[in-house]
């Protein structure tokens, strides 16, 4: 039986914003699957990112599918702007959503043929993203408090992974603090696609340390 391949999807939070361009193009030639684009509002967390239009400009400038992370407090306000700036994924959080949203959500993305995920933060029972479950491709487990990259791996989200992978057969994704030592635990746990910012974007070889984490992985 052949092995799933493990998904690679660095983070632009941790590119250099000054050339994103370049950044985006960099990782793509070094064997990334996906662009992570993190968004954030400044108030579901205590930082600001980007928007749709980068989002757009992104997808202008790559071959690769954007992984669009909406850290927001109101994703279905902002949900026709995402689409339209061609991600391939959104992903909304459990804290700020009821199954109401959910529902309307799944309804308008799969019109637009594009997959949806859940993320929940560590803090975040794993019992209050169940009810979601049956409308998502892909959970999103977040392994540090969302907000700022380069941030440590919190080992205490090991067990939620675990549990998750066995009621849940779509994409597990895991972000924050992903490295070449962290990644073979959060694989052996159930997951599936992991998001690396800070130890792909800062590595002087940025092929290799994709590899590295794959092969950590596998």
């Amino acid at each position: 039986m052949l092995k799933k391949k493990l998904l690679i999807a660095p983070s632009i939070l941790s590119a250099d914003f000054s050339r994103l361009e370049k950044e985006v193009n960099s990782i793509e030639k070094a064997g990334a699957d996906w662009v992570h684009v993190d968004v954030m509002d400044g108030n579901f967390v205590p930082n600001i990112s980007i928007g749709p239009a980068v989002t757009a400009s992104i997808k202008k400038r790559t071959k690769l599918p954007l992984d669009v992370h909406l850290m927001i407090n109101d994703p279905g306000f902002y949900l026709d702007d995402f689409i339209a700036a061609g991600s391939s994924i959104i992903t909304v959080h459990c804290e700020v959503s009821n199954l109401n949203l959910i529902k309307k959500i799944k309804a308008k993305l799969a019109k637009h043929k594009i997959k949806m995920g859940i993320s929940l933060n560590p803090a975040t029972p794993l019992s209050q993203i169940k009810k979601f479950l049956t409308y998502a491709d892909l959970v999103l487990v977040m392994s540090v408090n969302p907000g700022f990259g380069g941030q440590s791996f919190m080992p205490e989200v090991l067990p939620k992974i675990a549990q998750l992978r066995k009621i849940f057969k779509g994409i597990i994704e895991v972000d924050g603090g992903i490295t070449d030592q962290t990644a073979p635990l959060v694989v052996r746990n159930g997951a599936d696609m992991l998001v690396a910012g800070s130890y792909v974007f800062k590595a002087q070889n940025r092929t290799k340390a994709i590899e590295r984490l794959r092969n950590a992985g596998n």
